[in-house]
Order: C-alpha cells, then sequence, then structure tokens
C-alpha cells in the first residue's frame, strides 16, 4: 500500500479539477480525498497499490481538468494510520 500527500499548482480551482481528479481516482481505484487550498493549489492524499497510485500521480501531473493547467505538483509518501474507504471531494 503506497499513500502520497500532494500539493497541485496551476490553474487549478474554478475549472473542476476535484471532480475530474476523483474521477480519475475512481476509475484507477485509488482512495483518499482532494480539497482547495485558500491559496488557490489544490491538496491531495491518495492510497492504493503503488502501481495505480503512481499512474494516478501521473494522470494529475497532466490535469484531468480540460480547461485546468497544472504547472507543479509536489507529493512525498507518508505514513499516517488514516485508512481511506473512498476518494472524497472536499471543501
Amino acid at each position: 500500500m503506497m499513500k502520497v500527500a500532494m500539493t497541485v499548482s496551476g490553474k487549478v480551482q474554478g475549472v473542476g479539477f476535484r471532480y475530474t481528479t476523483k474521477m480519475v481516482a475512481d476509475q484507477l481505484g485509488v482512495l483518499g480525498i482532494v480539497r482547495n487550498e485558500d491559496n488557490g493549489d489544490v491538496y491531495i492524499e491518495a492510497q492504493g497499490e503503488e502501481k495505480k497510485v503512481n499512474d494516478f500521480i501521473e494522470a494529475v501531473k497532466k490535469s484531468p481538468a480540460p480547461f485546468g493547467r497544472v504547472d507543479q505538483v509536489t507529493f512525498h509518501e507518508v505514513n499516517t494510520s488514516k485508512e481511506y474507504t473512498k476518494f472524497s471531494v472536499t471543501n
């Protein structure tokens, strides 16, 4: 099981980015959350099989939202006891 926390910068708010990110996560079987940040970034926590999470990261880098634009993605693996049961859009 791989768990990552990601911050995505660019044109990622107001373009359906969170909802299309959820669609990709659901298609790949990745669990976690996606939320807007006050500074205009999007924060994502994702967990699942390593290949699925890596495929998810690559999809996020390309912007799943047709009118979105990803300028930068930073991510790191996390070791938390939090286990997600689905992928949710918050705030």
